[in-house]
């Protein structure tokens, strides 16, 4: 016996706004919840090789809390991790008022689904641009190191007393708190301006290798820090006068802020790492802004009150909580673990 199957030709019964709706989503929704998924293994695999490569080079990786510690307005005051906290606090914000505008076009209030959309925008663009200040921060540098001949990253401090248990206290200093003078090799800027314009290059080190090592030996309370940290306090390794003089005759250059071939807080993959995740996560708070900035001008000018619907809203609503939420594994992955 054979089936009748009845194929719709008018088009109701077809999933293009019809009645057939796998798990009750329409078209859109489904297509936008593929594209979460896939981009969420994305970002499951860049993850997943830093957390390996942090394994790998755990003995010398950067201690978050020595890097991140900017805040606008407060120059020169140590402030570990304040900054990113606020920008997770105001992306987070961000997502409740996304909700609000998604609940605001069920109920079909078109001026409320336009000032939560506007507010939305303004707190993205406040995390964004937090964003590109603190990679400023991060590339101009904040102390200074040198790198030896053999690969290793010095950096420098000073003892800043003993602790409860009698034990040393050390913090970094930058290179511009105990080196003085002028270069001491006439290295300048290859410019058009000096005649050097067919050799025109990057910006140079402040200062030069042998004004570091002068430097260094007639400051005593002058110390280096490896890069390498010690398993038992979580800390540094400050080396002694001797093997911090010796370590640093084999000075090959001076390190200043961070870029993909070098950086001044240690181990190169993390700011690698740095600018790859937190770039591709900044891409998609921009696209998200101007999804979102399109979304509200059409808001604005009443093109959803006349759909009868707001499903614009809730799918764009859908890719900011994502967007959100990648931040959260980002911020505990880089910065808190």
């Amino acid at each position: 016996m054979e089936a009748n199957i009845a194929i719709p030709t008018d088009g109701k019964d077809t999933w293009n706004g019809g009645t057939q709706k796998p798990l009750g989503a329409s078209y859109g929704k489904m297509m936008m919840w593929f594209f979460i998924v896939s981009d969420a293994l994305t970002f499951s695999g860049f993850l997943a090789a830093y957390g390996l490569t942090r394994f790998k080079f755990m003995d010398s990786w950067p201690i978050a809390d020595e890097v991140f510690t900017h805040f606008p307005g407060l120059h020169g005051v140590h402030a570990p991790m304040y900054y990113v906290a606020l920008m997770t606090f105001i992306l987070i914000i961000s997502s409740v008022t996304m909700v609000l505008a998604v609940d605001a076009g069920h109920q079909m209030k078109q001026k409320r689904v336009a000032w939560y959309m506007f507010a939305t925008i303004i707190f993205g663009v406040i995390f964004i641009g937090s964003q590109a200040w603190e990679w400023k921060n991060f590339i101009n540098g904040t102390y200074g190191a040198v790198k030896t001949t053999d690969g290793r990253l010095l950096q420098f401090a000073t003892q800043d007393g003993v602790d409860a248990d009698g034990e040393p206290i050390f913090h970094q200093i930058a290179l511009s708190d105990f080196v003085v003078g002028e270069r001491t090799d006439g290295r300048v800027l290859h410019e058009r301006e000096n005649g050097l314009w067919f050799e025109k290059e990057e910006a140079i080190a402040t200062y030069s290798v042998a004004q570091i090592q002068e430097s260094y030996k007639s400051n005593p309370d002058v110390l280096i820090r490896s890069e390498l940290i010690d398993p038992a306090t979580k800390q540094k390794i400050i080396l002694s006068r001797e093997e911090g003089m010796a370590q640093l005759a084999k000075t090959k250059m001076v390190v200043e802020g961070a870029n993909l071939k070098v950086n001044e807080y240690g181990n190169t993959s993390f700011a690698d790492f740095f600018f790859f995740i937190t770039g591709f996560h900044g891409f998609h708070v921009l696209s998200g802004i101007i999804i979102n900035i399109i979304i509200f001008f059409n808001v604005v000018l009443g093109t959803y009150e006349r759909r009868g619907h707001y499903e614009m809203v809730e799918k764009v609503g859908l890719y900011w909580h994502f967007v959100d939420l990648v931040w959260v594994f980002v911020f505990t992955f880089f910065y808190l673990v």
